[in-house]
């Protein structure tokens, strides 16, 4: 009995080693060759919501693998699909063509504070915005997207 504890044991720590969480992948992507980040800070966010509304969104963290070899974008994908943080609810999952699209949300008193967009396939990227984001602002972005406005 204690053998079947001990490989159990052993297998729930390789899982917990080899699992992701979002702040890691997007640590450990970011250090990769020829990928393109791009950070928008609270102090940008600020000053836009002079010209625009912003939405509680207060950071936006762009990682781009247009430019990286194969074996970085199949890392990326295969992180992805490793990736546990408990933290993080998915809410939308899209695999169309050769896209697949995931769109996880970590929610808090109601309020949206990240939202983190995982594209792999013909285009590789990965998206992370963080904020005070009510639910209502989002539905009502992605209605207007959908209607074209």
């Amino acid at each position: 009995m204690k053998k079947y504890i001990a490989i159990l044991v052993l297998i729930l720590t390789c899982q917990a080693i080899y699992s992701q969480n979002i702040d890691k992948l997007f640590n450990e992507f970011a250090k990769k060759e020829n990928v393109t980040r791009v950070s928008i800070g609270p102090i940008i966010m600020k000053l836009s919501s002079i010209f625009t509304e912003t939405m509680g969104v207060n950071g936006i963290e762009v990682l781009d693998f247009d430019d990286c070899s194969k074996d970085v974008k199949e890392n990326l994908r295969t992180a992805i699909r490793k990736l546990k943080d408990d933290r993080f609810e998915t809410m939308i999952t899209s695999n169309e063509d050769n896209n697949h699209v995931k769109v996880m949300v970590r929610i808090d008193k109601k309020m949206i504070r990240e939202l983190v967009i995982f594209c792999t396939g013909e285009d590789n990227a990965l998206i992370r915005i963080k904020g005070k984001i009510k639910p209502s602002d989002l539905e009502q972005v992605v209605k207007e997207h959908k209607n074209g406005h």
